[in-house]
């Protein structure tokens, strides 16, 4: 199997490592970083090369206030296949000095990568997969789960959206963990709320690219809300098509369980316009996240960056504050021993304010609910959302106890 893979140094710390005498520079071992990402996939447009900006960025600042500790970045396409994944990552861990993982934006990936995290006691933070069994059934000492996952982005969404008298769902489904993970927890928000669910269509991922005989599907069941349980390029599709289908007009709502900033802009104003979405970070919430969308703009001309890139920042500043309190030798020796420094710091950033990792790894912070605005209300390129809530960190994640997280005691 070939894999291709890029490795790039980050010219911060590289340079103020190169500063060092030659001896010491010599001895020192650097702390490396694997992008693990979908450059041409469905999910690339919210991860791909925004998230490898997203970790330069993070590491070009830590060197700033941490120059004596060099960091070097690599990255590479999963191809949104798990063996693929599972062959880079034991090649990163194994032969190339990797010693954090990030992004992986395929749950199952994901799921197998924290297992290798631990028995190789290397570290792993996972922005771009969203099953919530991540910090769940399948938590594991060595990794960590960032961003957003299938428990918080479906809450808000739901509850709104019930409470406003849509209280009959269809679903469409990505047929695979991800997907099932979304409609199950999006599904119990449904029942909870005192709504039914009516029925489901499984597509299969990846590879669907028409959705309308799910469409007609969901249009035949006679359900107010058609909630989509999929994400990237296949929640576009699904949008643009349920507006070509006349579904909008019609009068069904679209709930997306997992739509982001890129979604919307891959999709257009038009067809999105009043769809309601949960989001950990948008661009231009405050002056702190509008300074990191233009620092990013310059390494991404044209773009600005969703959640999972701004968590990509989020995580690896985490982690290297980490690094730097236990030292890099022993970050080195020991992913474990950097996951339980991260537990035991609180985090804040520009980016996701205050937060925290509990205990099961799941990393705490604000959600926001919003809605797609109308082409007349955008006032500029990538003024997509209404702010209407913002949902608490306490309310906004699954509650640790219901997890069934094997590292929380009774």
């Amino acid at each position: 199997m070939h894999v291709s893979l890029r490795r790039r140094s980050v010219l911060g710390a590289s340079l103020a490592a190169a500063a060092l005498p030659r001896r010491a520079f010599a001895q020192q071992k650097p702390i490396r970083i694997g992008v693990l990402t979908d450059m041409a996939g469905p999910y690339a447009a919210n991860t791909g090369k925004g998230s490898v900006a997203g970790a330069q960025l993070a590491i070009e600042d830590f060197a700033k206030s941490h120059p004596a500790i060099k960091v070097e970045l690599v990255s590479a396409d999963l191809q949104l296949k798990p063996d693929v994944a599972l062959a880079i990552s034991s090649g990163w861990y194994d032969n190339d000095g990797v010693d954090l993982i990030t992004d992986v934006p395929l749950s199952s990936a994901a799921f197998a990568i924290g297992d290798l995290a631990k028995n190789k006691d290397k570290a792993a933070i996972f922005t771009g997969g969203a099953s919530a069994d991540i910090t769940g059934s399948k938590c594991g000492p060595n990794h960590l789960h960032w961003c957003y996952d299938t428990w918080s982005m479906p809450h808000g969404v739901v509850a709104a959206t019930v409470k406003e008298g849509g209280d009959t769902w269809y679903f469409i489904t990505a047929d695979y963990a991800f997907g099932h993970s979304l409609q199950k927890d999006a599904a119990s928000f449904v029942t909870g709320a005192g709504g039914k669910v009516l029925g489901q269509a499984l597509a299969p991922f990846p590879g669907t690219t028409d959705f309308s005989s799910f469409l007609v599907q969901a249009q035949a069941s006679g359900a107010k809300v058609l909630g989509l349980a999929n994400g990237g390029g296949d929640t576009v599709n699904c949008i643009k098509q349920a507006a070509e289908f006349g579904l909008i007009k019609g009068g069904m709502k679209v709930a997306g369980m997992l739509v982001l900033t890129h979604d919307v802009h891959g999709m257009g104003l038009q067809a999105a316009q009043g769809v309601s979405l949960t989001e950990p970070f948008y661009w231009n919430t405050n002056d702190g996240t509008r300074a990191f969308a233009n620092r990013y703009a310059k390494l991404m001309p044209g773009d600005m960056p969703g959640s999972v890139h701004a968590a990509q920042y989020s995580g690896i500043m985490h982690y290297l504050k980490a690094v730097a309190a236990v030292g890099a030798d022993k970050a080195k020796a020991s992913g474990k021993a950097v996951i339980d420094q991260m537990k035991a710091m609180p985090t804040e950033d520009p980016l996701f304010g205050k937060g925290l990792v509990r205990a099961d790894g799941r990393k705490i912070h604000d959600m926001h609910l919003f809605e797609v605005k109308s082409p007349e209300q955008s006032k500029q390129p990538w003024d997509y959302y209404i702010h209407k809530r913002v949902i608490p960190a306490a309310e906004a994640f699954r509650p640790l106890n219901e997890g069934g997280c094997p590292l929380i005691k009774a």
